[in-house]
């Protein structure tokens, strides 16, 4: 059982933890169980905002000036603690927002090697040096911290998504104020509170569990904030940009995506079915990263479809905690109702639904892996990002027109083709309208890899691998001119 200290939880602000009783109470519901509350919470008010952000800006100084080693040191003793604590961090997780606990574990897991690569970053933020055009002459680049950052997490991810943002923040020297996302701010609190164990200094990191219109809206409009990382859905990013744009703030976003799979001259169906369908299902559909459209040549669609439904009928939907769950429900009944409105659409003659489109158990948030055929370019379901168990298929009359129906969308995060011809596979990673792009793979990532989207999926630098360095530090050029 999970080990957590008495609840509610509260924020942490400047080093101490808010008092309980401070702010209007949140109960999260576990949206497997909806009968049933996962965790209980003070919200912040807005005033707690401006107290976090001066806190940082406080912190900043000493933090910025603290050796680069001595900064990975403490990353280094978070993650001897956090190798303690995974079975608690995976148990908040699949109780807040659902998903398997094999895939919450995997996630506190992975967010090890995460860490570990930054702690090894802190000795690799130098720059560049450059031979001048002057006799006497040194030229350099630098990296400097960027200063405190507003740091907004999404619930999808309520453990990799802070640690992506904190961590690389703190080795690069910049103090941060983390709002994670209220459908699961749990595994925040405990990352929070591993750091507090560690020794972290006062301020350097503060933990705000408070609404975005309230908490969120006083957040990105500080000055004091030299730069905001956010995941999250497109709409809310732009957002965020309109409102740093009249200081100029550095921004990291990382948004949505509407993300198509080609299928084009590929023997192998079973291998495409089983990569599809893992990245279409996992955490229920709800990651930015997930396929959500499958665009096929007519001669392979028929054969693919059957894989497809034999993958989707297979999976075993219940609750994260049980034994053997594959998926488990989507994060909240606001989810699940635009869910089956899209699926509707299919109903409606917009598309054919092949397999799934219903909910399989009434005492949760339930949904069964569906896929939808027929869908016309155009239609909201070939458009939206659902942000659900739903995968839509399309079929395409050659590869260049499968190519353009794979472009058409707003979004460009990720895309995937299977293929057995290399030359279409070159081709269609140079003209893929989207920030990565996987041949013959699922859209999955890795800890060390840059991960980033074009059009209106991403701005910025690019997350995760060693790119983030370009958001969380400021370049400075450097010229000496000395005697001889």
């Amino acid at each position: 059982m999970l080990r957590t200290l008495e609840q509610p939880w509260t924020s942490y602000v400047n080093g101490r933890w808010a008092e309980a009783g401070s702010g209007k109470r949140l109960e999260i519901a576990d949206p497997g169980r909806t009968d049933f509350p996962a965790s209980v919470y003070d919200l912040a008010p807005a005033a707690a905002a401006d107290e976090a952000v001066a806190a940082a800006a406080g912190a900043f100084p000493g933090w910025s000036e603290t050796p680069a080693a001595a900064r990975a040191a403490f990353v280094y003793d978070l993650i001897d603690v956090w190798r303690g604590r995974i079975d608690d961090l995976a148990e908040i997780v699949t109780r807040e927002m659902g998903k398997p606990l094999r895939e919450s574990r995997s996630e506190a897991t992975r967010a090890v090697e995460e860490m570990r690569f930054w702690a090894g970053e802190a000795l690799r933020l130098g720059d560049r040096t450059f031979d001048s055009t002057r006799r006497n002459t040194e030229a350099m680049t630098i990296r400097q911290p960027l200063g405190p950052v507003a740091a907004i997490a999404p619930w999808n991810f309520p453990i990799l998504a802070p640690v992506r943002k904190v961590i690389p923040a703190l080795i690069c020297g910049c103090t941060v104020v983390l709002k994670p996302a209220l459908q699961a701010p749990g595994a925040s609190v405990l990352f929070v509170r591993m750091l507090e164990e560690v020794g972290v200094p006062a301020g350097t990191v503060n933990l705000l569990i408070g609404s975005g219109r309230e908490v969120g809206e006083r957040l990105i409009q500080s000055g004091d904030i030299a730069g905001i990382t956010f995941t999250g859905s497109t709409d809310v990013g732009l957002h965020i940009a309109s409102v740093a744009a009249p200081r100029n703030a550095r921004l990291q976003l990382e948004m949505g995506g509407k993300n198509a799979a080609v299928v084009a001259n590929y023997a192998d169906v079973e291998h495409a079915a089983a990569e599809i369908s893992a990245a279409a299902f996992a955490v229920a559909g709800q990651r930015c990263t997930a396929v959500s459209r499958v665009i096929v040549l007519e001669s392979e669609k028929e054969a693919l479809e059957a894989a497809l439904v034999r993958r989707a009928e297979a999976i075993k939907v219940g609750y994260g905690a049980d034994e053997g769950i594959e998926m488990g429900p989507v994060v909240s009944e606001a989810q699940l109702r635009r869910v089956e409105s899209y699926v509707r659409l299919a109903e409606e003659g917009q598309g054919r639904v092949l397999t799934g489109g219903r909910r399989p158990r009434r005492d949760g948030n339930y949904y069964a892996p569906t896929i939808v055929t027929d869908v016309r370019p155009g239609s909201p379901l070939f458009t939206d990002e659902i942000f659900g168990p739903v995968l839509v298929v399309t079929t395409a009359g050659d590869f260049d027109e499968a190519v353009r129906l794979a472009n058409d969308t707003r979004y460009g995060l990720t895309s995937a083709i299977f293929t057995d011809d290399m030359n279409q596979a070159y081709a269609f990673a140079m003209r893929s309208q989207a920030g990565m792009v996987h041949v013959n793979h699922g859209t999955t990532s890795e800890g060390h890899v840059p991960f980033g989207g074009w059009k209106q999926s991403g701005r910025g630098a690019f997350g995760i691998g060693d790119t983030s360095a370009e958001f969380y530090t400021t370049l400075k050029a450097v010229y000496r001119m000395h005697r001889r």
